[in-house]
């Protein structure tokens, strides 16, 4: 029912910025969204999330005051801002959709059933 295709990753040096992008296409226009990373030798994680309205957020306590998440409704487009970045951010980066939204566990990979195939962020000097 929906397809995301993330892109923005790339290489930056600590303390730079990048901005992830998510385009989701599909049957379904109200869903909530979550970035989500996973680094090497480490379970995915929650990052932040946001509700179909794009006026309800959620951080995982790491990436709060550095990261921004946020939504183009019109262009079904989910973003996530990344400053201040560090060398422990460096995963790749995958978002997702829930069908629903509940702020509580909106940072739990068990919320979503549709992914993107991945952008690696590699912070490094």
């Amino acid at each position: 029912q929906l397809q995301l295709v993330e892109s923005g990753g790339g290489l930056v040096q600590p303390g730079g910025s990048l901005r992830l992008s998510c385009v989701v296409s599909g049957t379904v226009n109200y869903y909530g969204a979550g970035w989500f990373r996973q680094a090497p030798g480490k379970e995915r994680e929650g990052v932040a999330c946001i509700d179909p309205s794009g006026i309800t957020t959620n951080y995982a306590d790491s990436t709060k005051g550095r990261f921004t998440i946020s939504r183009d409704i019109a262009k079904n487009t989910v973003y996530l801002q990344m400053d201040s970045l560090k060398p422990e951010d460096t995963a790749v980066y995958y978002c997702a959709a829930d069908l629903g939204f509940l702020r509580s566990m909106c940072l739990s990979t068990t919320r979503y059933d549709y992914w993107g195939q991945g952008t690696q962020v590699t912070v490094s000097s």
